[in-house]
């Protein structure tokens, strides 16, 4: 299966935040699947980190 992670998938899942469902994790971790992230995700990471500090 194809993933495309948004913002806060990504986020909830590199921090193990409690808001992304456990079946999502899990999704996320099953090495059968092809897990992308958007090059538009690491802008608004890269924004809003700009914007904090």
């Amino acid at each position: 299966m194809n993933l495309l992670l948004d913002t806060h998938a990504l986020i909830w899942f590199l921090e193990d935040n409690p808001k992304l469902s456990q079946k999502t994790k899990l999704l996320i971790e099953d090495i059968k699947n092809n897990v992308f992230v958007s090059t538009a995700t690491w802008f608004e990471i890269s924004i809003n980190y700009q914007l904090v500090n």
